[in-house]
């Protein structure tokens, strides 16, 4: 694959890094209001959807299975996830949100404005194309 270095990639470069940027400050700024670490809400986030493996959790955070066992168990102190027996193998932990965890999550989802706000400003059919572009970027093919 060549490598693009004109000025119109190395902008594209620059605004998906600064809408990043501002996602996460968003993210841990919403994620501290309910006293959690951008990691815990990310892990709650996730949890809210399904229960998950320990090691698959860290696949998608791309860390080492031991840092989700941490963030995993401060959440199962607060109430927010626990831990049960994965039905297909019950070698295997799976990692729930609770009720309180998914509200909590929600709550969290519900506080991010940053691109809810500018995206609502496109139509359906420029989300769509933005939606599309941003998968093939990630090697995701379109449903």
């Amino acid at each position: 694959m060549a490598t693009r270095t004109d000025t119109l990639t190395l902008e594209v470069v620059e605004l998906i890094g600064t809408v990043v940027a501002r996602y996460h400050e968003e993210y841990d700024r919403a994620a501290a209001e309910h006293s959690l670490t951008g990691a815990q809400a990310r892990v709650l986030g996730l949890l809210s959807l399904e229960p998950l493996p320990m090691r698959k959790i860290a696949v998608r955070l791309k860390c080492e299975p031991s840092n989700v066992t941490g963030i995993i168990d401060r959440l199962e102190a607060r109430g927010l996830v626990e831990r049960r027996p994965d039905p297909a193998d019950r070698r295997v932990k799976l990692a729930a949100a609770t009720e309180t965890g998914r509200r909590t999550a929600r709550e969290l989802r519900d506080a991010l404005d940053f691109a809810r706000e500018p995206l609502a400003g496109l139509s359906d059919a420029e989300r769509t194309v933005l939606r599309d572009l941003l998968r093939r970027m990630l090697g995701e093919e379109t449903p």
